[in-house]
């Protein structure tokens, strides 16, 4: 169970929804960038993204502020915490999207704060705001079976099999994103499961 009895509720301050992947079009299928994909989904079609933050910035659902660092993985940190300087934002009221090898493809998790699963792009973000609180949505791209094949693996566009689930789980990432922000984080990952069993 993610930790969240403690968390604030939406409207008590400024939340920051952060997407981690690498910049550019050449990256924007690949595997490491399924944390963007999300911040897109939940951003919706035609949102204006502006360069800011050296990231590309929008405001969400509520008044939440989207982003999209655009300093390559391993840089995530530092448009992190410029976004969290300029409108104060605690670590407490972020959450990062990302990839993550360990979990089977489509399956989603989430927990408050601990180590960083050796994410280059997570220990980026936790350097940088100075502290490892802040709220992670762990999605899975499943592992390439050997670490040897891990870096082509991640920088590779996902498979043709995997559109059929893509889709749907970062619509329902969107769909459900809001429980994050009120302390459901638990709620967040039951729906998504039982839209998955049902197919939807």
């Amino acid at each position: 169970m993610c930790a969240s009895a403690t968390a604030t509720k939406m409207g008590e301050g400024p939340w920051a929804l952060i997407g981690l992947g690498n910049p550019g079009a050449a990256y924007a299928g690949h595997r490491h960038n399924v944390g963007c994909m999300a911040l897109d989904a939940i951003a919706g079609p035609g949102t204006a993204w502006r360069t800011k933050f050296q990231g590309l910035y929008a405001q969400g659902p509520g008044g939440t502020h989207l982003l999209k660092p655009q300093t390559f993985m391993n840089e995530s940190g530092r448009a992190a915490a410029a976004l969290a300087r300029f409108y104060k934002i605690p670590p407490q009221h972020i959450w990062v999207f990302h990839d993550d090898l360990d979990l089977a493809p489509g399956k989603v998790r989430v927990k408050v704060g601990g180590g960083t699963a050796g994410h280059n792009g997570l220990r980026s973000v936790a350097a940088h705001l100075g502290a490892p609180g802040f709220g992670r949505v762990r999605i899975g791209i499943g592992h390439p079976g050997h670490r040897d094949r891990v870096r082509s693996y991640v920088l590779s566009d996902f498979a043709r099999a995997d559109r059929a689930w893509l889709g749907p789980l970062l619509d329902a990432i969107a769909a459900q994103a809001p429980l994050l922000l009120s302390g459901e984080d638990g709620l967040f990952m039951t729906r998504i499961a039982q839209g998955q069993e049902n197919g939807v």
